[in-house]
């Protein structure tokens, strides 16, 4: 018989942890424990098995716990775990990017071997996400003997687990905003650039698109530095402080993004000679 995973905290990642754990007989999932009954009944429904509890002293001992709580929750409930359950011998991990194992500090006192599994993807849809989870890169890290048995468990449900150094977890997480939030930032940048030279928007969006996808392909398909191109590849800093003075002129804090980006630019067109 699979071991037993209890789940403390059950919104969209724990949901989809616990469906497919379960789908694909890696844990038995014992009790789900919530904010509220209500949605510890909810996130039952959707795992498909476990059982719903309102309360740390409901629940019983496990051989995995999972804390799918918030960041600023992982701590408080680490303690609450450990005050309530036997954790001696037991495995805790929590599903934070920005945060490290140690977090978990309180297990790890009371016998627990700890650990932190970051499923690198985004999980506006559950449903979607568990059906399609297979090939999900997965950022893990803590204690030898947790990952020895998390690992295996994290390829049975299709997950590609990806060690990473827990020093340096913030940088980790910080890596999906440069690829994620910080890209959309300078796409934004780009398109109004093309507004205040007179192109419409929907227009601005056409020309930028090639750009950018061709961009992003050839980064992915040979490397940043050679996928960089534009005037600071070729030396041409005359452009560049052209185009620095008239960003500027026309919007302050565009102009202060792309100063910005200068420095960081010319260490990769450096790094494009060098190879």
């Amino acid at each position: 018989m699979a071991s037993a995973l209890n789940l403390i905290g059950a919104g969209h990642v724990g949901r989809v942890f616990g469906r497919l754990f379960a789908q694909h007989g890696v844990f038995q999932i014992g009790q789900v424990l919530t904010r509220s009954q209500d949605s510890a009944r909810q996130a039952v429904d959707f795992i498909g098995a476990g059982i719903a509890v309102g309360a740390y002293d409901q629940l019983q001992a496990a051989a995995v716990h999972v804390l799918a709580v918030g960041d600023d929750q992982i701590v408080p409930a680490c303690e609450a775990l450990a005050r309530a359950v036997p954790l001696d011998g037991s495995i805790v991990f929590h599903c934070s990017g920005a945060l490290a194992s140690d977090k978990l500090q309180a297990a790890r006192d009371a016998g627990a071997l700890v650990a932190s599994v970051h499923p690198i993807r985004s999980f506006a849809d559950p449903a979607a996400v568990a059906a399609q989870f297979a090939g999900t890169f997965c950022g893990i890290e803590g204690d030898a003997g947790a990952l020895a048995v998390l690992m295996p468990a994290l390829q049975a449900i299709g997950a590609q687990p990806v060690p990473i150094d827990a020093a340096a977890k913030t940088v980790y997480h910080a890596a999906a905003v440069f690829a994620s939030n910080y890209l959309v930032t300078v796409l934004d940048a780009a398109l109004r650039a093309y507004q205040a030279a007179g192109i419409p928007e929907a227009v601005a969006r056409q020309l930028a698109q090639p750009l950018a996808t061709e961009s992003m392909a050839n980064v992915f398909r040979l490397g940043a530095a050679a996928a960089l191109s534009g005037p600071i590849a070729r030396g041409d800093l005359a452009t560049v402080a052209r185009q620095q003075q008239a960003v500027s002129q026309w919007d302050a804090d565009t102009g202060a993004l792309y100063q910005a980006l200068v420095a960081p630019t010319t260490a990769l067109a450096l790094r494009k000679q060098q190879k």
